[in-house]
């Protein structure tokens, strides 16, 4: 591609991104880069802001709800580098005429992987298992303790049946488990594996031997998961979340677990991350994550070149294929 003109749109990238991402923003536009990496402040990235034209940013970029309404005049295009889109406000986006553009569909296996990973290392006890070979500890296993629990055969429940949702879907029929799900909509008997579908996400939730939340941070679902509907879960029943934190009540969560209500959970996403609940640090039935659901150099790679194609699409006058505004 041919390298910037004088003509070029300013873009400012708030965070380093792969290096064939960061290749392709120099060439195609004049490209403000973070080499070192370092995150910026709410005031850093305004004030840089004020010569550009496009933010490429993160999810990982906390710029809170002030964020959008101080942008300087001149910032016409928001390109997320990533799926969910709950820490930029897309209404006042809109009222600024500002376009927001996502990251959907590339992410899909990467998050699905990991959520598998989640349900398999609560239930089977991989946090401290790992611990206690570690610790030098492993003489302590007879036949009857330590034990997790089974996966094979049991019943999972997907709270959000998009393309993670049914990616989770595809890999949990392959341990034989039986699906259940609850949606907006339902979806074609082939996309859910055979799932069983829920109108209400309460009618599901006795079905759940697992859960695996899988929607999108919404206002209908930030702290869905509470105490009544943990309530719901039969007991010993396993949650894992590799969607967002705030979907997850924490006080109820950690009430359940602390409690023996539930038996395990497997969380790669928190409310307030990395600055999570720190009582979830000291539970030994809690297998922890840090954000790892899109950490592969192809999925990351990927997400920034999809950032790319519509910030490049935008500037040509034509419709971003992933529009949020």
């Amino acid at each position: 591609m041919a390298a910037a003109g004088p003509d070029k749109p300013r873009i400012l990238v708030t965070r380093k991104m792969m290096p064939d991402v960061e290749r392709r923003a120099a060439a195609a536009f004049h490209a403000t880069l973070n080499p070192d990496d370092r995150p910026m402040t709410l005031a850093e990235v305004l004030s840089a802001a004020a010569s550009h034209d496009g933010l490429l940013l993160t999810s990982f970029d906390k710029l809170g709800p002030d964020f959008i309404p101080a942008l300087p005049a001149s910032i016409r295009i928001i390109a997320t580098h990533s799926v969910g889109y709950d820490h930029l406000n897309i209404p006042q986006a809109k009222a600024r005429g500002i376009t927001v553009t996502n990251t959907p569909g590339v992410l899909t296996d990467a998050t699905a992987d990991i959520a598998m990973l989640l349900l398999l290392g609560a239930a089977r006890g991989a946090s401290w298992g790992d611990r206690m070979v570690r610790e030098n500890r492993w003489g302590e296993t007879t036949l009857i303790a330590p034990m997790g629990f089974d996966v094979s055969g049991k019943r999972l429940g997907i709270l959000g049946m998009g393309r993670i949702g049914q990616a989770v879907a595809k890999r949990a029929a392959g341990f034989g488990m039986e699906l259940h799900y609850h949606s907006r909509n339902p979806v074609a008997p082939a996309d859910g594996f055979g799932a069983t579908y829920h109108q209400r996400f309460e009618d599901m939730l006795p079905h759940c031997d697992f859960l695996s939340i899988n929607c999108a941070s919404t206002p209908e679902t930030r702290g869905i998961l509470n105490a009544r509907a943990i309530s719901l879960l039969p007991e010993d029943a396993i949650v894992v979340n590799s969607a967002r934190g705030d979907i997850v009540d924490d006080d109820a969560l950690i009430a359940a677990l602390s409690s023996g209500r539930l038996a395990a959970a497997g969380l790669d996403v928190f409310k307030g991350e990395p600055q999570i609940d720190p009582r979830y640090r000291s539970l030994e039935n809690v297998f922890l994550l840090p954000h790892l659901g899109s950490a592969t150099p192809g999925t990351r790679s990927a997400m920034g070149h999809k950032c790319i194609d519509n910030l490049e699409a935008f500037f040509r006058g034509e419709r971003p294929t992933d529009l949020l505004t």
